[in-house]
């Protein structure tokens, strides 16, 4: 199922990435995140979807009422993740859908409960053979915690004059709010765009022991377009600019890769 689609043998020439999104500044500028990657020519990234933060189900009314009706997903689930990404797929077999969410401070101890739930939005709706194309994936805290890990793109943007953040950017417990702290009128939206514009990714997860869950969303990624190949690439050295063989990866998201 590697980079195909098991209707079809042909492999894939070019890969087409469809974000599900659920953050202002996402909607508008992560696809940035993925310029080094798309620098290979053989793929892009679009968002395809933006929706509000889904948190566990916990309530029993609303899960006796679920059950009641006969559903295993809420119809918002449906409505907003799991046919959006099906039509996705099925319009390319080298189609992939991601689901990125933020898991702020206060909401890490339910990661596991909010993968879950968009992770079976993924699943009752998305039919077998394309489920490996389709993944949820976190930001951590948020997006604006891996600026802190390129200080000079942000001293680009801004003009402050930090240094790369010492420890791992993603226990940074409010990243946004620092931001706004450091720059009187931090906007995520005009100042995060610029800031993406000059974010080496390859420098932020440069370090093996920090950013588990962004390294697992660009493994997942890079997975996905090992399989293109061309001639003139087979005797070059293998490069591996995340990290991605010896890097912490994220334990709630990583078990897709088995599944890529």
């Amino acid at each position: 199922m590697n980079g195909q689609d098991v209707t079809n043998d042909h492999p894939c020439y070019f890969f087409h990435f469809g974000l599900i999104v659920t953050g202002k500044g996402e909607r508008t500028h992560l696809p940035k995140l993925f310029k080094s990657l798309m620098m290979s020519g053989i793929c892009t990234f679009q968002v395809i979807g933006f929706i509000g933060q889904r948190s566990p189900i916990t309530s029993d009314k609303k899960k006796l009422k679920m059950v009641g009706s006969g559903k295993s997903i809420p119809d918002k689930d449906e409505r907003d993740i799991g046919l959006p990404a099906r039509r996705y797929l099925s319009t390319n077999r080298c189609a992939y859908v991601l689901l990125i969410d933020d898991l702020e401070h206060d909401r890490r101890n339910q990661g596991q409960q909010i993968f879950d739930r968009y992770r079976q939005a993924f699943d009752k709706i998305i039919p077998e053979e394309q489920k490996h194309r389709a993944s949820v994936h976190f930001l951590v805290n948020m997006l604006e915690a891996y600026y802190f890990a390129d200080a000079a793109a942000v001293n680009k943007v801004l003009g402050t004059s930090l240094s790369d953040y010492l420890g791992d950017v993603e226990t940074i417990h409010h990243p946004k709010n620092d931001l706004k702290n450091l720059y009187t009128g931090f906007d995520e939206v005009q100042h995060g765009g610029s800031i993406l514009d000059c974010l080496n990714v390859e420098h932020v997860l440069s370090r093996p022991d920090t950013c588990a869950s962004l390294r697992t969303l660009f493994a997942w990624c890079s997975k996905v377009l090992a399989e293109y190949s061309t001639p003139s690439a087979e005797n070059q050295p293998p490069v591996d600019p995340y990290r991605l063989q010896d890097g912490i990866l994220s334990d709630i998201t990583k078990s897709q890769l088995d599944h890529v």
